[in-house]
């Protein structure tokens, strides 16, 4: 009997080990996967100014292009370098030059919003980055100048929306959560040839980040007013998720990313305790595959939306968050529900595929607004394409120690 027993569960753990083996993420077919399916968007382009793929409503084929001007145009050039990257082909090169190109005149324009993190260092940073190319170097360097302006020093955070936005009481002072992201641009340029100071309004913007917009138990606001003058904070609020108590997915998931770049720019073990307890409430009450609804506390769930493009930024950000974490059953705790993700995301159920030529389904962009819901999604694409590279990378560089 005992022996039975013994060889049964030696038998289940082998089943186990290859089902696990079965189920890993194979990157190198995934990033394949994008290349096809944005070659067949690149031969949808149309030929006016409005050429830059933002989404795809439920159930269409058909891409809603944008202008240099929208906050999500930079996620395409971004995903042509990423396929440069990825295949080594040049013709994405080219066309990732071109693209990014469009977005120049972004670096002199008076800063409208915060975005142009997400525009610029999404574009001309990953082009940079892969070419070395001084005139991107240029343009990155003035943008961050550019996104400094709207820094109030008395509230110790950029400013989102320099106009009235509704429940914002212009004009006093809102951040959002999304702001998180556009600090790389300003870390990097601090580092490579801007100003001093750059540096020190990322890390002050965070800071005042961790401490006003969560609460008690690490769920994020959407959105912080503060008092203008005193730097004081009035309210949180949402404009995105389903109410201002609730855990929208997507805004969730740009803290997650948003304070592991943070450490991994500073080495402030601050940001890298906080990146794992935003992390943490994130990843407690998932979805079995993975992929969250758009709003963690919508009543309609399980009929409520999904949103990939919070899965895609999270396995990215957790993938990161995996590589600096000491405790090692933690990292592998990180590395594995990312690789779960992927998993997801790389299957029927998410790819696109022949539906349409984006690389992922299932997104959710302004769910009370009624807008892009249930679509494909460029950011979705865009942190899609960048865990699988950084997966692959990670995957490389166990393979190849000695």
């Amino acid at each position: 009997m005992v022996t039975i027993f013994r060889n049964l569960v030696l038998s289940a753990a082998s089943l186990f080990l290859l089902n696990a083996c079965q189920a890993q993420v194979n990157a190198d077919k995934a990033i394949h996967y994008c290349a096809v399916q944005a070659d067949k968007t690149l031969k949808l382009i149309p030929a006016d100014t409005l050429n830059i793929p933002r989404s795809i409503s439920s159930n269409q084929r058909d891409w809603r292009f944008v202008g240099y001007h929208d906050w999500c145009s930079g996620f395409w050039s971004g995903i042509l370098w990423y396929l440069y990257e990825g295949t080594g082909n040049s013709k994405y090169k080219a066309e990732a030059d071109k693209f990014s190109l469009e977005l120049a005149p972004l670096a002199v324009h008076q800063a409208t919003d915060h975005d142009l993190g997400f525009q610029i260092f999404n574009s001309f940073g990953n082009g940079y980055r892969l070419t070395h190319d001084p005139a991107y170097k240029k343009i990155i360097l003035a943008t961050a100048d550019t996104l400094a302006t709207l820094f109030n020093p008395k509230v110790g955070t950029i400013l989102s929306w320099p106009r009235a936005v509704p429940n914002m009481e212009w004009p006093q002072h809102n951040t959002i959560i999304d702001n998180m992201i556009n600090l790389e641009m300003l870390f990097w340029a601090a580092k490579n040839g801007g100003s001093k100071k750059l540096y020190d309004i990322a890390v002050s913007h965070a800071t005042v980040t961790m401490k006003n917009h969560f609460r008690p138990d690490f769920t994020s606001y959407h959105a912080v007013v503060y008092n203008k003058d005193t730097g004081k904070k009035i309210k949180g609020v949402t404009h995105q998720g389903y109410a201002a108590h609730s855990m929208w997915a997507r805004g969730q998931s740009w803290a997650i990313y948003g304070f592991t770049m943070c450490y991994r720019e500073t080495k402030n073990p601050e940001f890298l305790d906080f990146a794992q307890k935003v992390s943490d409430v994130y990843l407690k009450d998932l979805p079995d595959d993975g992929v969250p609804y758009w709003d963690f506390n919508d009543p309609a769930i399980p009929n409520a939306p999904r949103d990939a493009s919070a899965a895609a930024v999270v396995a990215s950000g957790l993938l990161e968050l995996s590589t600096f974490v000491k405790d090692k059953d933690k990292a592998a705790y990180y590395r594995q529900q990312a690789e779960k993700m992927l998993r997801s995301l790389s299957s029927g159920s998410y790819q696109s595929r022949e539906k349409n030529s984006a690389f992922l389904l299932h997104s959710t962009g302004h769910q009370p607004a009624g807008s892009e819901i249930d679509a494909a999604i460029i950011y979705a694409d865009y942190y899609y394409i960048e865990a699988l590279l950084r997966l692959k990378q990670l995957k490389n560089t166990r393979s190849n120690r000695p």
